[in-house]
């Protein structure tokens, strides 16, 4: 070949580089599915929550229904009753979470299945069950008029705020049960065999091994069935406790029976705002928790 000669260089094709969507493009779509469905009708709520009949905007009617004596009363039963049902649930949840978990029973898997499917209950299901054993013409009265020949029984709670309790406290408990059920699922047998093999008793274990690890899943299902409770409305309505009236009960009073529309608004404002406050005060207290617990280890 002539030195003088000189071959075409050959340009190796580059492949182009695939363009990437960018970020915001795809998270358009879910947002603005939540719009519509979720923000937009929480912005009417607000909306018409200051939007009085007689024409405006202002925000009179706030003022109107926090002078009701109604609102007070409601708003209080609802905080009493929420704290209550959660107290009950977190106390009653984690004692037959550590039976299943640590106790051999038999049955104890399929119980753990039935928890899960307790999950999907309705809750006026759960109320209308406690009715059957507990209400006036309920079994219990019944089996009490039969052996006894007295004119009624003694069973008559289920139309106060206890009876409005024990069947929140009864419907949420599993709430709490499954995320504890997962927690203890996690702890190695090992450190309960050497807890026990260096003479602690059970109420020792479970108070410094169990309990430990069981924090975030009791927090995780506390704020949970707190946050539910405060915005419960079938067990309230279907337990027809009298004088028992929560904010739910009283949003649907105000829009259904009253036809007061601005009102029902603004007191679902409130209970909006009360779910959130919590869910803020959980999120503060879980990564405290997390952070405690990262020290810790």
């Amino acid at each position: 070949m002539a030195s003088g000669v000189r071959l075409p260089l050959v340009r190796m094709a580059v492949p182009a580089r695939p363009r990437r969507i960018p970020a915001w493009v795809l998270a358009l779509p879910p947002v603005a599915a939540l719009g519509v469905v979720f923000l937009h009708p929480l912005a009417l709520v607000l909306w018409q929550s200051v939007s009085p009949d007689g024409g405006g905007h202002s925000f009179s009617a706030y003022g109107e229904v926090f002078a009701q004596a109604a609102f007070r009363d409601a708003l209080r039963n609802t905080v009493l009753i929420a704290a209550g049902a959660t107290a009950g649930s977190l106390l009653l949840g984690f004692a037959l979470a550590l039976v299943i978990a640590f106790v051999p029973l038999p049955g104890g898997k399929a119980i753990g299945r039935f928890i899960d499917v307790f999950l999907s209950f309705p809750s006026f299901l759960i109320t209308l069950a406690l009715l059957f054993v507990y209400g006036t013409a309920g079994i219990a009265n019944g089996l009490w008029t039969g052996a006894t020949g007295a004119a009624a029984g003694p069973f008559d709670f289920l139309h106060t705020p206890w009876g409005v309790l024990l069947a929140e406290i009864t419907y949420f408990t599993p709430f709490v049960m499954r995320p504890l059920l997962g927690a203890f699922a996690q702890i190695d047998p090992a450190q309960l065999d050497v807890a026990a093999s260096l003479g602690a008793r059970a109420p020792r274990i479970v108070r410094q091994v169990i309990l430990p690890e069981a924090l975030p899943s009791l927090a995780a299902g506390g704020s949970l069935v707190l946050v539910m409770c405060l915005n419960e409305f079938g067990i309230v309505l279907f337990t027809g406790a009298k004088g028992v009236t929560t904010l739910p009960v009283l949003v649907y009073g105000k829009a259904i029976l009253d036809g007061d529309y601005t009102g029902a608004c603004v007191v679902a404002v409130v209970n909006i705002a009360l779910s959130l406050a919590l869910y803020g005060l959980y999120r503060t207290l879980t990564h405290r928790m997390d952070g405690a617990r990262r020290a810790r280890t």
